[in-house]
């Protein structure tokens, strides 16, 4: 045999040399675990996904029974992971939400409408879940108690990692080492809460919005609602018909054309700005002056990133809801690639940016990318920091982005597709929408043309069985 007959054999050995196979650890098996579960595959990596719950999903998971959790969400470890409650349905239409090569397509005898409730999310998941095969590399029922760093000393080389981890069922602790640990926790679970005076002794029913469920228990109640998030909105609109009175405490009066129309169909919906003080009567007193005698608070104030599980001596911290510091939200700098996160941002296009975090991991581990060295990668952090303090954005809103042509070039670090423009045009168009009509914006079809050059495009025509066909506007 010639030498030169060898020459493809000897290539595609030093290809395989170069590409290095990791033994990566993910954390969390929701939307962005699984996709990171499988890019990291893809690329040749060893994938275990420890999930505390007993299946996929994430948040998307329905958990009705919150009996036994702390109602205001105080504990390090929460039993209850899922925010969602049963009347919720999605925010964004379901054709931007799909992976690059899996749409969310309607499929008969499931929720077909175009803003479906949040069991058909995870259905969607459950189908992505199969069609890749993803379940073998599950352990459910796995809750993850501590991740640290194998050698401290080894700080900016090779870093190994011990992942301890507890099973739900037997209380058996297991302890094991990796090469990587990608942590896709989500963002959704940990409640945020104010600090409002006399919190500590008003001695009524205060709970945050992470519990919440159905609005049966709060039938002929007074109830006051802090905050005008989405889940503030929504539960407000889920209340309406069964509570007595429903007093909405916001920090601004400036509201959109939606909640202002929401608020004046109904006569028992009251409009406050912030509380000034609790009291063990059960008087809720605002800034102005005005109070009322309430059965329930309920606090839709948000969610904090929270990582009771890392341990990394420091390097990496959440302050005032800021992680860092994480260059491009992923990879904090003493640490990557070993160590990375999925899912920080918000106020995006979600699946697709997970997508491309996901590829990006796995092509840092496998040798095919490279990042910018410490210093440029800081300098980069520090950059983008000092923007949005010159923007006058608050540092607990610094992961939340908003910007399309951020998601863009993020993706060009490994040649990820932009976002189409029919995907932001129906982003943008959902939020005009919720803002102007709140309670019927999931239901109006004023968007044949847009929604037509969408389901017309690559993403949906790609699929093997042409989901197009299945849909319904």
């Amino acid at each position: 045999m010639a030498f030169t007959d060898d020459i493809p054999s000897m290539a595609t050995s030093m290809v395989s040399e170069r590409i290095q196979s990791k033994h990566v650890c993910v954390i969390g098996a929701g939307p962005s675990g699984l996709v990171a579960a499988r890019e990291l595959r893809k690329e040749g990596h060893s994938v275990v996904v420890m999930e505390q719950n007993h299946d996929i999903g994430g948040q998307w998971l329905y958990e009705p029974k919150v009996e036994g959790e702390d109602a205001l969400g105080k504990s390090t470890f929460l039993k209850v992971h899922s925010s969602v409650y049963d009347s919720l349905r999605l925010f964004s239409p379901r054709e931007i939400m799909g992976f690059s090569d899996f749409p969310f397509v309607v499929k008969k005898g499931r929720d077909m409408r175009r803003f479906p409730g949040h069991r058909e999310l995870l259905l969607y998941l459950q189908d992505f879940c199969e069609w890749f095969g993803l379940r073998e590399m599950m352990r459910f029922k796995t809750r993850v108690e501590y991740v640290g760093m194998l050698d401290s000393d080894q700080v900016g080389r090779d870093l190994k990692w011990v992942v301890e981890s507890r099973d739900m069922e037997s209380e058996k602790v297991s302890e094991e080492v990796f090469d990587a640990v990608v942590v896709a926790t989500g963002h959704y679970s940990k409640p945020r809460l104010p600090s409002i005076k006399g919190m500590d002794v008003w001695k009524r029913k205060q709970m945050h919005s992470h519990m919440y469920r159905v609005p049966e228990p709060f039938r002929h109640e007074v109830v006051v609602i802090v905050g005008n998030s989405h889940s503030g909105e929504d539960v407000s609109i889920g209340l309406v018909e069964v509570a007595k009175e429903i007093h909405l405490s916001f920090k601004s009066l400036d509201l959109s054309e939606g909640l202002s129309k929401f608020i004046s169909k109904h006569h028992n919906l009251h409009l406050h700005l912030q509380i000034e003080s609790l009291h063990e009567d059960g008087r809720v007193v605002f800034v102005d002056g005005s109070w009322v005698m309430a059965d329930t608070i309920i606090y839709c104030t948000g969610y904090s990133y929270s990582f009771p599980f890392l341990d990394t001596k420091g390097i990496v911290v959440v302050d005032d809801n800021r992680v860092g510091p994480l260059y491009e939200h992923t990879f904090p700098p003493l640490l990557a690639p070993s160590l990375s996160f999925v899912g920080i941002p918000r106020k995006i296009i979600a699946f697709p940016f997970f997508e491309s975090q996901a590829i990006w991991i796995a092509q840092l581990l496998s040798g095919k990318k490279t990042l910018p060295s410490f210093h440029d990668m800081m300098h980069s952090i520090e950059d983008f920091y000092r923007s949005r303090e010159i923007a006058g954005i608050p540092k607990r809103y610094t992961h939340e982005l908003a910007d399309f042509e951020y998601c863009d070039k993020y993706g060009d670090n490994v040649g990820f597709p932009h976002l189409e423009e029919w995907r932001k045009g129906l982003c943008v168009s959902a939020v005009l929408k919720a803002m102007a009509n709140l309670e019927t914006f999931r239901d109006s079809g004023d968007e044949d043309e847009l929604l037509q050059v969408a389901l017309q495009s690559p993403h949906f025509t790609q699929f093997p069985q042409s989901p197009s066909q299945h849909f319904t506007t």
